[in-house]
């Protein structure tokens, strides 16, 4: 199905595994090139040349963290106007449902 994005341009945050890798992927696919993001070199080098093997579209590759100022400011510096973004990020821990605090300290009183 062509969803009409090629020659777009995506900024996917936090992108060199699992979801957004998956999101890079799909988009790369249609033809969208794409800004890769990661916190480790070495994994988000790997997501990106897998990437460039798979499509024929122009895949960046920039190192930070997203939820630090500089870590945005290299993907907009890579990036400053794209035309799609997928602002993933790394979830909390896994951990027990119910052991999930509201706030630091303050134990859920959500009903089941």
């Amino acid at each position: 199905m062509d969803l009409g994005l090629e020659g777009k341009t995506a900024l996917v945050c936090a992108s060199s595994r699992g979801l957004g890798f998956a999101c890079a992927e799909a988009l790369a696919r249609e033809g969208v090139d794409i800004v890769l993001n990661g916190r480790d070199q070495g994994r988000l080098d790997e997501a990106a040349e897998e990437l460039r093997a798979r499509s024929h579209v122009t895949v960046i590759a920039v190192c930070g963290d997203v939820t630090t100022k500089e870590g945005r400011s290299a993907l907009l510096l890579a990036c400053p106007a794209p035309d799609i973004l997928v602002n993933n990020n790394a979830g909390p821990d896994p951990q027990d449902f119910m052991r999930i605090e509201d706030e630091p300290g303050v134990r859920s009183s959500r009903p089941i």
